[in-house]
């Protein structure tokens, strides 16, 4: 009881010790603000690219035609639909839905513009992707992107967008009338990224041109195929991932077929399955020793690329954050270690000015254990207090950092987060409670291995020498 009584008394008489107490403060504060909005990040680009790639891709190689388990060869430009009805009788599976993935060159003010303007200015590389709508909304966020609230703004008040959403999200593709009934058939209809559009300053029902190539089947250049066509805007989508929303724009697979005038209506299927997390690798496992069964795909160590996870196209990506992250807590740990440094001292320098205090205890009957145990209690008030205060404040700076960032910025008059170089549109945050438990733990053990040895010798000290000390 003594132990428990004079470790609080000497805390709060020596007012040095709240400097460690401070450290220890600011330590576990700063991880659990850093570290939760790193896994913010790591966590935001999951959620972000998982939605816009779908849980699996796959994009076999074109052969001329593929061999069922009954013995039959059928023309694979014509099979995608047995594909997605194998794909879909997996238990584990949502559903599937057919891409035909292109790129081209769009070029929003004409071939005019073009020759007279730097090629940077005029010209910018695009993804087209063909999607049969009702497939695509099922499978990917295609549908939640086109009804998703635009971007907000930047502190200088800049507008993000200034293409509208489409009229109608059932049926996105129909195409904007001007004119009446008898006005010219529009160019082909379109739905653009909205970070292109505003790069862009397009605008909902503007006609813009777009230039590809296509080739035959034998590899050829297809000379009698369109190198060019009109297409009309007829609304924006977001998906939250800036990058994508800058180069993807999204077509009616039949008109881009149309368009591209080549031997394939398709290029990819992507797939949805119940649990990602839970079942990817057995989904994965399963789906492709199934497909190559019935001839649609090679084995994996044929082209392991026919059959990819989301996490597959980002691997690069989400490594890098996550060793960000790791490497972000290991240095700021060292911030722990100078707060413990600074408790080691402190109790230093508490066990010398004390050590008559230390001889009457030990004279009125203290053992070395409970002399030792006085001082680490002081050392764990410290790390107790401090990580508790740093844990609560830390926890609210990670849930508020993207208010408190636009509240700076606001007042300030400068942007600190840049937006426009993320894949996202805030600062994200993810606070796990065993994140936390761990961070304080670590601080507790660390700050009490750093007061054993000022304790240990206090423990230490002769109680005749102890008293004559003045």
């Amino acid at each position: 009881m003594f132990r428990t009584f004079l470790s609080f008394r000497y805390l709060k008489a020596r007012k040095t010790n709240w400097i460690g107490m401070a450290g220890i403060f600011v330590a576990v504060a700063a991880l659990v603000l850093i570290l939760s909005i790193m896994a913010g990040f790591l966590a935001e680009h999951r959620r972000t690219l998982r939605g816009n790639l779908a849980d699996f891709v796959i994009q076999p190689r074109y052969t001329a035609s593929v061999r069922l388990p009954d013995g039959d060869l059928i023309d694979s430009d014509h099979d995608v639909e047995a594909m997605i009805e194998l794909i879909e009788a997996h238990p584990r599976v949502i559903s599937a839905a057919p891409q035909l993935q292109w790129y081209g060159l769009f070029v929003p003010d004409g071939a005019k513009s073009a020759l007279v303007r730097p090629m940077q200015d005029a010209i910018q590389l695009v993804e087209l992707i063909g999607v049969d709508v009702d497939d695509e909304s099922e499978t990917s966020d295609f549908a939640e992107s086109l009804v998703r609230d635009f971007s907000p703004k930047p502190p200088d008040g800049r507008k993000v967008s200034s293409v509208a959403r489409v009229d109608d999200p059932s049926d996105p593709f129909a195409p904007i009338l001007r004119g009446g009934p008898r006005v010219s058939r529009p160019g082909r209809p379109i739905i653009v990224g909205e970070q292109l559009a505003f790069l862009w300053s397009l605008y909902r029902g503007q006609e813009v041109s777009i230039i590809t190539a296509t080739f035959d089947k034998s590899g050829e250049l297809n000379d009698e195929a369109p190198a060019n066509s009109r297409f009309q805007i007829v609304g924006s989508f977001r998906s939250k991932d800036n990058e994508m929303d800058q180069r993807r724009i999204y077509i009616d697979r039949a008109e881009l077929s149309d368009f591209l005038q080549q031997y394939r209506d398709w290029s990819a299927v992507i797939v949805k399955v119940d649990d990602y997390e839970r079942d990817k690798d057995v989904v994965r496992e399963e789906l492709w020793a199934q497909l190559n069964a019935a001839g649609f795909l090679g084995t994996p160590e044929e082209n392991p690329n026919e059959f990819r996870t989301w996490e597959d196209f980002r691997a690069t990506l989400l490594a890098a954050i996550e060793n960000e992250k790791s490497l972000m807590g290991i240095m700021l740990s060292l911030v722990l270690v100078v707060a413990g440094f600074t408790v080691f001292a402190l109790l230093s320098m508490m066990v010398t000015e004390k050590r008559r205090d230390i001889g009457i205890l030990t004279a009125l009957g203290a053992t070395s254990r409970g002399v030792m145990t006085l001082f680490l209690l002081i050392g764990l008030w410290e790390a107790a207090i401090g990580s508790a205060l740093g844990a609560a404040v830390g926890v609210l700076g990670a849930l508020k950092i993207d208010g408190i960032e636009r509240w700076l910025s606001s007042t300030f008059g400068f942007q600190i987060f840049n937006r426009d170089i993320y894949l996202f549109d805030h600062i994200p945050s993810e606070v796990t409670p065993i994140g936390v438990g761990l961070i304080i733990l670590g601080a507790v053990v660390s700050t009490l291995l750093f007061a054993a040895i000022p304790a240990w010798r206090a423990s230490r000290l002769d109680p005749v020498d102890a008293l004559r000390h003045e």
